[in-house]
């Protein structure tokens, strides 16, 4: 049995990759915890629900500067890294890695599904799975290649927001209106939103579901598939080189921080500035006045991968190593749980706090999940050797019931 397919072993394992995806898994929470607790077009527009004065305020400038699209662009970085992996194990095994991925992909777009239509609109994994299908056929292409081809996928989104941004003028006026509503909706439709969220389990599947098979359509085709397809290429870049197992040098590392977070930073606070000078509206904010964090959270994103490997090869703090690469081994059960923990206190089925926390208490509530989180993963994975979604993905991927226990 020699050459027969089996998950990742502890002993193979890349620790890097895994405290990058654990951080990265907390970090995402920050963002998402907006779209739990507040209608859904809060979470693009500031402006659209919820207090934004005083420390809410402040809390929604650092989470923008700082969070907003940076966490999930180390993750796709992360998903298009594990692809080469998973493959480059298979081929060493069996020659070949088509059947392996793309079981492991189908798996992985059935539990997204479950979780979008049933538990919460904004999954990622489905995207994600869709992404999965087309990047595995460049996986053999050399880093450089891979690198400007992830760039150029990137940069489409770009292209469908400037032409949408500059063509509003000639928009039929139903069509503007209709954008316009879903940028800053009517208290009327926010009022609707809250009650189906806070209402009866069928009520809140079906707005949730609702809402989920618009962002695996729409939004798939005008923004994800370009931006974590793109993605995925430049993290397959990264892996070939080196850079996410922490194998470049502390220099290396040192600059890519600082370059990074110069041109990143300045280029979304100069985004927030014209931004609110715009006052958040539309015409201005919902197609040009975004990419200004699209690309900046680009640079942002590489600047945080650079410092978590300083971070990694660094002898300080093992014991919160090995905690964020708990947290990271079990991302998908720690993914899928903070959903589950935030529909049990916003929606109806839980507390139903849905529009009543502000992002100030929002906050607390992430940083809540994260010590759960910190806390849960490394004794979990002491006694057992996935997580337990980890562990239904893998078996189903490799049609066999995995052993659990160590």
């Amino acid at each position: 049995m020699g050459n027969s397919l089996s998950p990742v072993q502890a002993k193979e394992r890349i620790q890097s990759l895994d405290i990058l995806r654990g951080i990265a898994i907390l970090g995402i929470l920050i963002m998402n915890i907006q779209s739990f607790a507040m209608p859904g077009a809060a979470y693009l527009n500031p402006t659209a629900y919820g207090d934004l004065e005083g420390l809410n305020r402040w809390v929604w400038i650092l989470s923008h500067i700082f969070a907003d699209q940076k966490f999930m662009t180390i993750f796709s970085i992360l998903f298009g890294a594990g692809v080469i992996l998973v493959t480059d194990k298979a081929v060493a095994k069996t020659g070949k890695s088509a059947g392996l991925h793309y079981k492991r992909t189908f798996w992985l777009l059935v539990i997204g599904l479950l979780h979008a239509h049933l538990i919460w609109y904004g999954d990622i994994l489905v995207a994600y799975a869709l992404c999965a299908l087309f990047v595995y056929l460049f996986r053999k292409m050399k880093p450089k290649k891979l690198f400007i081809i992830g760039i150029l996928i990137i940069s489409v989104h770009t292209l469908i927001y400037v032409f949408f941004g500059l063509t509003i003028p000639f928009m039929p006026p139903e069509a503007a209106q209709e954008i316009s509503q879903s940028w800053a909706p009517s208290s009327e439709l926010i009022n609707e939103e809250i009650t189906a969220i806070t209402g009866s389990l069928s009520q809140q599947i079906s707005a949730v579901s609702a809402a989920a098979l618009e962002m695996q359509t729409f939004i798939f085709f005008i923004v994800m598939m370009w931006r974590a397809g793109g993605l995925m290429l430049v993290g397959m870049a990264l892996y070939k080189w080196g850079v996410l197992s922490a194998e470049k040098s502390t220099g290396f590392y040192t600059k890519g921080l600082i370059i990074s977070s110069l041109i990143g930073f300045p280029v979304i606070i100069l985004g927030l500035v014209k931004n609110f000078d715009a006052n958040w509206s539309f015409e201005y904010s919902m197609f040009l006045g975004s990419q200004f964090n699209y690309w900046g959270s680009l640079f942002v994103g590489f600047a945080y991968i650079c410092l978590i490997m300083l971070f990694c090869k660094s002898p300080v703090v093992p014991w919160l190593k090995e905690r964020f690469a708990a947290v990271g081994q079990m991302a998908l059960t720690n993914y899928i749980a903070q959903s589950v923990i935030c529909v049990l206190l916003f929606f109806g089925i839980g507390f139903g706090l849905f529009g009543q926390i502000d992002r100030t208490g929002q906050i607390l509530i992430v940083l809540g999940v994260w010590l759960l989180q910190l806390l849960w993963s490394k004794p979990w994975l002491s006694a057992y050797k996935f997580g337990p979604l980890e562990w239904i993905w893998r078996s189903l991927t490799y049609w066999n019931r995995q052993p659990m226990e160590r």
